[in-house]
This record gives structure tokens, sequence and C-alpha cells, in this order.
């Protein structure tokens, strides 16, 4: 059983890597605070598809997880510029510029303290400008090559989310764009964790961004059963994590990013930490490329818990990666039943959120903090008949006063790759 009263707070040590600021863009909302509060109000994101007719064109799934009431100016471009960058780099843009006004540097070209080459941009995406090139295509098909965009290149390049922050701010350290399909974001975290902890950078602006719901992506992702196709009828029921019912996952969009800083940096420009970034675990299946029998996501946890310096005991809950698909959540469910107990208290917001795919590490990681920061563990919605041997999942309801003093943040990708992350208090 966890207490009800917060613990004392972990000393930070100066080589820690912590977090000094987050941003995020969901379906829940436009903020990490309004996102925050709709999350732990039970609210979902997931409703009928809007960015095209689904139902027109005879889609299996015809729900999704959209962004709401995005202005294309939140991302910081001038107005012309928009029209130029798909819809996941604005949606990230847009995080990062919250991210680092949390930071206390939304004005780093002008602060002296800070030196920009030491500043570096990790920020992935599982897909990147899917829409753009299915736009491209049909321009092509339609009106002919010379009707093609200029744009369209630079608009759908995976990496042009990290060369704009970079661009924005002046950041001249390493500038990168990893993608490992559902992993991605999580991967960018903790490869952030690592380039402050080899000297290479005193900041990493890190996370990633997804907004693929076009006729494509769905067609694709039901082609390969891998969405919810019973619940057109009653969307907000459709993201059903650990439930019997559950029938596939609902595709989400958005973005969240996090500025990662060694403790030292932070204290030295005043920096108020959010929390620690403990430990980082990284593995592969190297069997299946979407099936398990979990040892591989056991060895991520395992690395993670190692590098923190803790025990499985020690974590307070666990944000499970679990989308909502019969046999992932399973087996995820029984690999952190053996290796925590069944009783660990394991949240999976994307009965919430959707599935974020190459953000949705982000997302949940921002989650995981802040829920240290609160003592309040989100809820699972959607949960009438779990089927996974964990008897705590959080059902539904949030729960507040919690003592939470670690987390850990699993996201696991096409290609059995696996992230195990860990937030500690501060």
């Amino acid at each position: 059983m966890l207490n009800s009263t917060p613990g004392p707070k972990p000393m930070v040590q100066p080589g820690a890597v912590v977090v000094t600021g987050m941003g995020a863009v969901s379906p829940l909302g436009l903020s990490v605070a309004a996102s925050w509060e709709a999350l732990l109000a039970g609210q979902t994101g997931v409703g009928p598809i809007t960015h095209f007719d689904a139902a027109a064109q005879e889609m299996p799934c015809q729900v999704a997880a959209e962004v709401k009431g995005f202005n294309p100016s939140q991302s910081g471009l001038e107005p012309k510029d928009t029209k130029k960058a798909d819809r996941f780099i604005l949606l990230g843009l847009a995080a990062v510029r919250e991210a680092m006004a949390q930071a206390g540097l939304a004005n780093i070209k002008d602060n002296p303290a800070v030196d920009r080459t030491r500043v570096a941009v990790v920020l992935g995406t599982g897909i990147g400008g899917l829409p753009a090139m299915e736009e491209a295509y049909q321009t092509l098909q339609q009106k002919g090559a010379r009707r093609v965009s200029p744009f369209f290149i630079p608009a759908m390049l995976p990496n042009l989310l990290a060369g704009q922050a970079s661009i924005m701010f002046g950041l001249q350290g390493a500038n990168v764009c990893p993608v490992s399909a559902c992993a991605t974001s999580a991967h960018a975290i903790g490869w952030g964790k690592r380039l402050i902890e080899s000297g290479e950078a005193d900041v990493v602006i890190t996370g990633g961004a997804e907004a693929t719901i076009c006729a494509t992506a769905i067609a694709g992702f039901a082609a390969m059963r891998a969405l919810s196709t019973h619940f057109n009828a009653t969307p907000v029921q459709a993201s059903r994590p650990f439930d019997a019912a559950r029938d596939g996952f609902v595709m989400g969009e958005g973005a969240a990013v996090l500025v990662l800083e060694s403790a030292a940096h932070a204290a030295k420009r005043g920096a108020t930490p959010l929390a620690a970034l403990t430990g980082f675990g990284q593995t592969a299946d190297a069997g299946h490329i979407t099936l398990a029998d979990g040892s591989g996501s056991r060895r991520a946890m395992e690395l993670a818990l190692a590098e923190a310096g803790l025990v499985p005991t020690q974590i307070s809950a666990i944000n499970a990666h679990a989308t909502s698909t019969p046999l992932g959540d399973a087996q995820e469910a029984e690999t952190i039943a053996a290796l925590f107990g069944p009783a660990i208290p394991t949240s999976a917001t994307k009965g919430a959120t959707g599935h974020l795919l190459g953000a949705a590490g982000a997302i949940e990681a921002v989650f995981s903090v802040q829920s240290l920061r609160t003592g309040t563990l989100p809820p699972t919605l959607n949960v009438t008949n779990p089927n996974v041997p964990l008897t705590d999942v959080v059902p539904n309801q949030a729960r507040h006063g919690v003592a939470v003093q670690h987390v850990l943040s699993n996201s696991f990708g096409f290609g059995g790759t696996n992230v195990s992350l860990i937030f500690s208090r501060v």
C-alpha cells in the first residue's frame, strides 16, 4: 500500500539530469495544465474523425483523438511560414515554446548565462508528414507535377521539427530526430539524458510530435487490424486499456516536450527542477515486429531500475504503454506483474488521449512528472471488466494524496523496440 501523504524530497545531486520545463499540445488540451486537468477530470479526447470524412470512405475505424482548437500561430512561426510546415511541426513547436517558457529560456538568445552551442535538440516523430505526402500525391495525380508545392519536402521531413526548433531559438548543439515508431519520443528523452551525462550538452530540448490522422494512415493501420473498429457509434468508449472489450488502439495526435538540464547548470542559472530523470533502459525484442514474449520489455525496465539505483518495490506507480490492443496490453501487464507484483498502481493514460504514436512517450513522461509534483495518479478510462493480471489499474477515477516518489513510464514500438524511463521526485 502507498502512503497517503507525500514523503521527504530526495536530494538532487549536481550530476543529476532534471526536468526544468514542459510543454504539451494534446487531444485533452493545448497546454500541460489544460491536458492534466482534463485527464484528472476523466475527460477523453476521443471522438469521431473530423480531419477527413471517414464514413464516406467507409473506413473500418472512424474514431480518433484529435487536437481541437489549435491555431497555427501558436507555433511561433510567421503566418506565411505556417503554410510551409506539416501539422506535426506546428504542434511540436507550440509544445517547445511552452516548455522553453517554463524553463525560463524563452529569451535564450538574449541570455548570456546560457551557451547555446551546448543546448541540444532531440525531437522525434514516428511517421512525420504523412498528411503532406498524401496531399502532394493527390495534387500530382489530379493537377500534374508542376502544381506540387515547392514546400512539400521541408513540410514533411521528420527532422524539420527539430530543425525549426533549433532555428527559432538559435540552438547550436546537437540537432537530431530519432524515429523508432511508438517508442520515438521516449528514446528522444533518454538520448537527451545521455547527451547531458556525456558532457556534450548542458540543456536538451527533447520529446516528439505526431499528426497523422489522415485517410492513408487510418486505412493502413486498419488494414493490419491494429485500430479499434467496434466503437464507431460510441467513440468515447473506444480506447479502453486493460479492459476485456478492448479491440485495438485509437489514433491520437499531439506533441510533448521536456527541457532536460544538468542539475548543476539549472542551479547556476536559478532554474527550478520539476523532477529528476533517474533511469533509462532501452532494449530490442529481436523477434517479431509486433509480438513479443515480454523479455525485452522486462529488460528495459530492469535497466532503468539499475541506472536509477532502485529496486522494484521503490517504484510508486507505472504509466503503462498499454495501447488498448488485446495482445499488447496483456503482455505488458503480465511483465509488470511479474517484476513489480500485481498490486503496483498502473495507469494507462491512452484511454483518455488515444495513442499519439511517436509522441506517446513524451506526453506520458509529462503525466509522470505531474504525478510526482501533485501526488496524483491519473485514471485509466473505460475499465469496466479488466482481464489482466494487475489488480490496480487506477480505474476511471484519478487518485489523489498519494506519496509518489518514483514513476516508471513504458514505451514500446513496432520492430520490437522498448524504452523505460524513471522520473523521481525532487
